[in-house]
């Protein structure tokens, strides 16, 4: 067994140094491959916390207020920190099946260095073809609405800047510019992209703060959440999304150097990202309370200022970001099942990724719902695609003795090792079953058909404000018309 152990390091380090070397700074380049390496070769543990904190709080920073008035001060901090956990987890479980597949693929002498792996093959390696077809559909559904919930939030944040056109109209402009992602070739190429979408987020998610405690509790402020179930486990299901970034963990691994060193880096994103999300959606919830529940946008509540400007333009540039980071697996797979996945043309790459783009730009015109679609995807897709797969495809994975007295990471100590394990995995699979796609799957697809009902397919301007002169629009969930708070005067600003 030491032999072997000996073996796999030796193969696994032999690959990775030779990535490595392919993407460090080469210092006998002239200066302008040395600022390409800088800021366009990524590929260190660096790198990979840097793109998934990005990943994780982009536009969803702005609904988690909102969450908080359907759930409530205690219970939206409380969700927040246990499927941040629970996130982490099962990212690491996702780590090391790829490891485990890598070493197992380099062991029959495979060359990854022009293929990218993904998380269906390593489930289709480890697990056969069943695996890699429910791992496909379910990964690759979960980022093409994740990409439409981008453009739709880059609609609902630049109507807060400029109302001269509508949110459907701001969606068609926002599409053509998140088309040109198709011309960054992979994830090797985000490094400067990350690390600015992480202070664009930092810096909102602190606008949001201190804003909301400057601003002060509007007049008449009500805190009355949890009122209803389907509200409830509607926010839940928006919080299960926000920490389930980690469905593009596989291609943020294979873009590293050093991939073995991936398996805490999502654990202490997620810290981080707590530091943002907790402050911000507990100050916007104090401060405005139950009038969130038709705001799912925080910025529509803020009164405008340079401040508010700044957040919502830097918004808009992340959220471009992480549309690329959801969209850039589903250039992949397009890639294989074309079979251009190993051309060295760049143009003739991005011409051939165009496709996917359309299917996600016409969705986004469809479905404008900005706040309950997140709910909706977390619940349905969400759930399976970053936690009960991953999950039961580890149990699986070591199922037999002899797959787990073989295995390239053996489980820490301070969970128990195979038996904490698999009892840990146990319970992701059961609450995430039944809280996340059961409760959460009928709470948000209640609230999201009610959005259908109320506003209509390819509504024009969601949660705009109304015409002037025209009557207050009936609110289902109060049962009346809501007034506006009395020290927000302006229209836009609800």
């Amino acid at each position: 067994m030491e032999s072997s152990d000996k073996v796999v390091e030796t193969v696994i380090v032999g690959n990775y140094v030779e990535m490595e070397s392919e993407g460090k700074p080469n210092h006998n380049n002239d200066i302008k491959s040395k600022i390409s390496n800088l800021f366009w070769h990524g590929g260190s543990a660096y790198d990979a916390w840097f793109s998934c904190a990005s990943n994780q709080v982009a536009q969803v920073l702005l609904t988690l207020p909102y969450s908080f008035s359907q759930l409530g001060m205690l219970s939206g901090v409380s969700f927040q920190l246990f499927y941040g956990l629970l996130g982490s987890w099962t990212a690491y479980l996702i780590s090391i099946l790829y490891i485990e597949y890598r070493t197992r693929k380099e062991r029959e002498k495979v060359d990854f260095r022009n293929h990218v792996i993904q998380w269906f093959e390593v489930l289709d390696g480890l697990l056969g073809k069943h695996w890699r077809n429910v791992g496909l559909a379910f990964n690759c559904t979960f980022l093409l609405f994740g990409s439409v919930i981008q453009l739709i939030a880059c609609a609902s944040n630049i109507y807060y800047i400029n109302d001269n056109l509508d949110k459907r109209t701001w969606t068609y402009i926002f599409g053509a510019c998140c088309a040109t992602t198709v011309f960054i070739p992979s994830f090797h190429n985000y490094r400067i992209w990350s690390f600015l979408g992480l202070l664009m987020t930092t810096y909102t998610a602190w606008y949001l703060t201190v804003a909301s405690l400057l601003h002060g509790q509007v007049e008449g402020v009500k805190h009355s959440g949890p009122t209803k179930m389907v509200l409830y486990f509607t926010g839940a299901t928006n919080i299960l999304y926000t920490f389930g970034g980690h469905a593009v963990t596989v291609e943020i691994m294979h873009a590293m150097w050093k991939p073995q060193k991936f398996k805490a880096i999502y654990l202490w994103a997620t810290l981080y990202v707590l530091t943002l999300t907790l402050p911000s959606a507990a100050s916007v919830y104090w401060a405005f309370g139950d009038l969130l529940l038709d705001h799912s946008n925080a910025f529509s509540l803020l009164p405008k200022s340079p401040f508010r400007d700044m957040a919502v333009i830097l918004m808009l540039i992340h959220q471009f970001i992480t549309f690329g980071f959801a969209c850039t697996p589903l250039y992949f797979v397009w890639e294989k099942a074309i079979g251009i996945h190993d051309c060295k043309s760049l143009c003739k790459r991005a011409a051939a990724r165009l496709p996917v783009v359309i299917p996600i730009w016409f969705l986004a015109i469809i479905f404008p719902f900005f706040g309950p679609i997140n709910s909706a995807v977390g619940s349905l897709l969400v759930s399976f695609t970053v936690y009960i797969i991953p999950a039961l495809a580890y149990m699986f994975t070591f199922k037999t003795a002899a797959a787990r007295e073989n295995a390239v990471e053996q489980p820490p100590k301070f969970v128990g090792r195979w038996a904490g394990t698999f009892t840990i995995n146990i319970f992701v699979v059961v609450w995430v079953l039944i809280v996340g796609f059961g409760f959460g799957g009928w709470a948000s697809m209640t609230n999201f058909i009610h959005q259908i009902d109320t506003f209509g397919l390819f509504t024009k301007c969601y949660q705009c404000p109304p015409p002037p002169g025209s009557p207050p629009p009936f609110l289902p969930h109060v049962g009346a018309p809501r007034p506006a708070p009395a020290n927000i005067t302006h229209p836009h600003h609800l």
